[in-house]
């Protein structure tokens, strides 16, 4: 393959971009419920009606003298907590400023991430029918037999556009480059709340968020019966939070941003090869649901946040968290105004940017987080499930092979079949279906996983990598193993699939050529003749229906020189430990 980068235009063109893909939009999220799906849009006519019901509620509690006791000894804020007299100083002001930047594209791009397989489960195996959570309609009923290649339904088919202004970048199947948005800006949000643990810690500011005493549950009631009632309570943000305030920023700073970095690790192949996480309550697709419920919590926590702000007295609030002084000075609305007006413009550019320019975000990206997913490549698989562990379906994914030549190779029933092996190696060589099949054979349960979310348990039976490099022995030089495909890529006339893999991976006993899955020959559908497992990677990177492999000193000088043809084409990284 030789690098044909002068004659590829760089940008993501709707109705040519991977393949000509079709748009779907995305539906409205709808949940299970028993047999039933209900779309969420029911949640807004019910928040309405439950807010107008709760406010005469609480306007009528009001009216008894227990009550308005009970407010009087629980105004909301606590008289035994210490007031935090430095009010907001400038390293949490300006904390405060970045993590709305930050968390803006992480929530835009994490919705974009979820559209690739817009399904929820709580199983393992993503199996069809299980979803609890759904953005589009039920898969075709007669598209769910991996027996017919050209009739399936793969995940490239379940996935699902955004508007651009929601999604970054929105397109359908952009889950490459929404992810350089995500972990670049997830890296960032981490170092921010890093550094403000530390100082929220090494200074008086951790009281303003932390509980000290149980009388904070009923000074949170007696908030929320103020609230509700429209008759607020005294504002003492400046110095201390009230009960209501305290648990929610308690539960946001200590347990939902937690929870979002740790289920977001747990959905990485390289994690869940090592500790065998595959199954059981930290499965990734349990990891995946909980994230989106974070992500959800997020949400609604700037959205009531913000509320809470323009409600009781947008003036001060906006002097405490711009000037750190508990003043009315309007300077402080003037820039508010211009770094919404700033924020706005990020907002507004951001999909735009990445459509024209998708190779700046993911050379970006790369350097942003390029080194964190080399570390994670450090991890060695260990994860071996057994039988009843194999997931009932196992999606199907990856543009098929249409060449005559794959065509005759199926039809002798793979007795022309030539694995070439060569490049850096003191002995290519060539190797048939039948050399393949005599050689010592290994077999492993492992679980898969796509980079579009959806994962699966199979067991593979082939040959361990490691006993060709023993035949073939690559020379010194060569530090990577490049898989071609016989099937081509999804873009018309762009060449064959191929990917690279660092060489060290490829040592590692549970590298494999796979010929059989779940005790059987390889289907066309899931790579026959032979297939890649490297299972510290994504799915895209375990090529199927191989043709060769060659090792190479570096990758530069192969198409695009990105490590990979979706690295080429669709920007995705050439690490996918996660």
């Amino acid at each position: 393959m030789q690098s044909n980068s002068q004659t590829v235009t760089e940008r993501v063109r709707p109705g040519e971009w991977a393949g000509g893909i079709a748009d779907e939009p995305a539906q409205v999220p709808s949940v299970r419920i028993g047999r039933r799906w209900i779309s969420t849009l029911w949640l807004v006519p019910l928040t309405v009606a439950g807010l107008a019901v709760a406010v005469a509620i609480a306007q009528h509690l009001r009216q008894f003298e227990w009550m308005q006791e009970f407010i009087l000894r629980y105004p909301g804020t606590a008289a035994t907590r210490g007031a935090i007299e430095s009010g907001f100083p400038a390293w949490l002001r300006w904390s405060h400023l970045f993590n709305i930047v930050f968390m803006m594209f992480i929530i835009r791009a994490g919705l974009q991430i979820l559209a690739d397989h817009p399904r929820l489960y709580l199983n393992p195996g993503s199996t069809p029918g299980t979803a609890w959570l759904r953005l589009r309609g039920p898969i075709p009923p007669d598209r769910l037999d991996p027996a017919d290649p050209t009739k399936v339904w793969t995940a490239k088919d379940d996935s699902v556009s955004l508007p651009t202004w929601l999604g970054l970048p929105g397109i359908r199947h952009t889950i490459g480059l929404a992810r350089w948005w995500h972990f670049t800006f997830d890296g960032l949000w981490l170092l921010n709340g890093l550094v403000f643990y530390i100082l929220l810690f090494s200074t008086g500011q951790w009281r303003r968020i932390v509980p000290q005493s149980w009388d904070v549950l009923p000074n949170a009631a007696s908030t929320a019966v103020q609230y509700l009632s429209l008759d607020f309570p005294v504002n003492e943000g400046f110095v201390a939070y009230n009960g209501l305030q305290l648990i929610a920023y308690f539960l946001t700073v200590f347990v939902f941003a937690p929870l979002a970095f740790i289920t977001g690790l747990l959905q990485a192949p390289a994690i869940a090869a090592r500790f065998g996480l595959g199954r059981g309550p930290a499965n990734r697709q349990v990891a995946r649901s909980v994230h989106f419920l974070v992500l959800a919590w997020m949400v609604m926590f700037i959205g009531v946040h913000t509320v809470m702000v323009y409600s009781t007295g947008l003036i001060g609030n906006l002097n405490h968290i711009v000037f750190g002084t508990d003043t009315d000075s309007y300077w402080a609305l003037v820039i508010y105004l211009v770094a919404m007006a700033v924020i706005a413009a990020l907002w507004l550019l951001a999909s735009p940017f990445t459509l024209r320019y998708p190779r700046i975000v993911q050379r970006v990206g790369r350097h942003a987080v390029g080194w964190i997913k080399g570390l994670m490549e450090w991890f060695h698989p260990h994860a071996d499930y057994t039988e009843k562990d194999i997931s009932p379906y196992f999606w199907a994914n990856g543009t098929l092979p249409t060449s005559p030549e794959y065509r005759r190779l199926q039809a002798d029933g793979w007795r022309s079949y030539r694995l070439r092996v060569g490049g850096l190696v003191e002995n290519p060589t060539e190797f048939s279906y039948s050399d393949l099949l005599a050689m010592d054979k290994h077999e492993q349960i492992t679980q898969h996983y796509c980079i579009q979310g959806w994962s699966g348990i199979a067991k593979w039976g082939g040959v361990r990598v490691s006993d060709l490099l023993e035949i073939v022995r690559p020379l010194p030089t060569a530090r990577w193993a490049v898989f071609y495909s016989l099937a081509d890529g999804s873009e018309p006339g762009a060449g064959r699939y191929y990917d690279c893999h660092k060489i060290e991976h490829m040592r590692d006993p549970m590298a494999m050529l796979a010929y059989q899955m779940n005790g059987e020959p390889l289907t066309e559908t899931h790579g026959a003749p032979l297939r890649l497992r490297n299972e510290v990677e994504l799915g895209f990177k375990q090529v199927k229906w191989i043709a060769a492999i060659e090792f190479v000193e570096s990758f530069e000088h192969l198409g695009l020189g990105q490590g990979g043809y979706n690295e080429d084409h669709e920007f995705f990284g050439y690490r996918m430990p996660i």
